[in-house]
């Protein structure tokens, strides 16, 4: 299966733990890269790091969680290579994965619950880039990258 970074900031903690044991359960190698405690921390900090490891291929995809998902997902998206997609439904992240080859999920500890969270984090993992018959998809993608 796939090997998929974890981060969050002190809001997305208990989430981001939640999360591993997903992925882990759907047979994925999660690895936590923190933070360690409760205590506020600077997201931007956290996007990067995950943003540049997924993009460097030291991971498949990555999973970032704050508060809103907001503030993760602009920070990300400032990596060069990183397509982050903001998720609050299954169908979103499905969407993000198959028609914008999303790299990184992220998902607003704040805003949805555990359960969806769980359900939002099986449809991004189930799901695959697919470039359209005509390579509509794939044209669009590259129409963003840096």
């Amino acid at each position: 299966m796939a090997r998929v970074l974890v981060s969050s900031d002190h809001a997305g903690v208990e989430t981001r733990a939640a999360i591993c044991q997903t992925l882990r359960a759907l047979g994925h190698d999660a690895v936590d890269m923190g933070p360690t405690g409760s205590a506020p921390v600077d997201y931007p900090g956290f996007a990067h790091a995950l943003g540049r490891a997924v993009v460097n291929g030291e991971a498949d995809w990555g999973v970032l969680v704050c508060g809103s998902g907001i503030g993760m997902s602009i920070a990300a998206n400032k990596i060069a290579g990183v397509r982050a997609a903001l998720a609050n439904d299954p169908y979103s992240a499905r969407m993000a994965r198959e028609h914008n080859d999303a790299n990184v999920l992220v998902v607003g500890a704040r805003v949805i619950g555990p359960e969806m969270i769980r359900e939002v984090v099986q449809a991004f993992a189930a799901a695959s880039f697919t470039p359209g018959d005509d390579g509509r998809h794939r044209r669009r993608v590259e129409q963003i990258e840096p």
